[in-house]
């Protein structure tokens, strides 16, 4: 089976359970070939869990569910050690986090200190737990979920930890037919249970070989570049796109490219992903909030006012 047949294969599984959604599905696999975490940002109900875990069945990875309280522990996050009475030893009980696919539900409502547990396993693929290094199982991904309307109870992810995701994804209502189908699928069992794995961790790493191979000219790369520089130049921004996210943006247009079976690099893959994997990493000047503007809407902007380079 080919790269790009598998992909295709995998969002038909999740279809399977997931009404709709067809970018959103496409553009978390994207993520997934990238190396990438992503912040699911949406109200209560519109099948973020559902999402994630038809994601890890189809692709029969290890996945493991971490509900972030008031009250969690960076130790329930990362694991710990603990002295076992029968054998006289220590031993380490891992965390939720040793799992190739991460589901952190509702991050935003855990303290900052608990937040901050998850930044060395999303930046270096590893935990540290009482001193010991641990590295975690490739492919690893958080896929992390926080409600954007309530705000009481919760902690604001802070710009250090906000700039680790890779992208940021929105699901959005179902549409009225999208809605009577998934009544009607929900009517006597439910899908998630009964879906079966179509591929491996192994083929998701042969994707990310792939991806790598991808040409990006010195004009996308550039493009690319003066996007950022853009944003740290516009007054409506306080705080403009970092390295980190000229990367980010880089490696998801090559994987753009390959999902559109060509071996190089547009200026059009750009424009498709700089809104997901830029729009969260600017912070607006607090004027700009008082006019109404966003951070969507201040980036669609910018780029509409950046000439497209031409490539050959």
């Amino acid at each position: 089976m080919s790269e790009l047949a598998l992909v295709e294969k995998v969002k038909e599984n999740i279809s399977k359970v997931i009404v709709g959604k067809e970018e959103q599905t496409e553009l978390l696999l994207l993520a997934l070939v990238c190396g990438g975490h992503v912040l699911i940002e949406d109200v209560p109900g519109l099948g973020k869990t559902t999402l994630v875990s038809a994601l890890a069945k189809s692709l029969n990875c290890s996945f493991s569910r971490i509900q972030f309280t008031s009250d969690l522990l960076p130790s329930d996050v990362t694991g710990y050690t603990a002295f076992n009475p029968k054998t006289g030893e220590r031993e380490v009980c891992f965390g939720g986090l040793m799992s190739q696919i991460v589901l952190a539900d509702e991050i935003n409502r855990t303290s900052p200190k608990t937040q901050s547990s998850l930044l060395e396993a999303m930046q270096e693929g590893q935990l540290t737990i009482d001193g010991t290094t641990y590295p975690l199982p490739e492919p690893f991904i958080v896929l992390a979920t926080q409600n954007p309307v309530e705000h009481t109870g919760t902690y604001p992810l802070p710009e250090a930890q906000l700039d680790r995701f890779f992208m940021l994804l929105s699901l959005g209502y179902p549409t009225h037919s999208e809605e009577i189908d998934i009544l009607k699928r929900n009517m006597r069992a439910r899908p998630i249970e009964t879906l079966e794995p179509v591929a491996s961790a192994e083929d998701i790493l042969a994707l990310r070989e792939e991806r790598t191979k991808v040409l990006c000219a010195d004009a996308v790369l550039d493009y690319i570049v003066k996007i950022a520089e853009a944003t740290r130049r516009d007054e409506r921004i306080s705080l403009g796109i970092s390295p980190r996210g000229c990367i980010a943006l880089t490696e998801a247009a090559m994987a753009c490219a390959m999902f559109a079976r060509r071996n190089y690099t547009l200026p059009d893959d750009v424009q498709k992903l700089a809104l997901p994997v830029l729009a969260h990493r600017i912070v607006l000047d607090r004027r700009s909030g008082l006019r109404g503007e966003d951070r969507r809407s201040v980036l669609s902007a910018i780029i509409r006012e950046l000439k497209v380079p031409a490539v050959s």
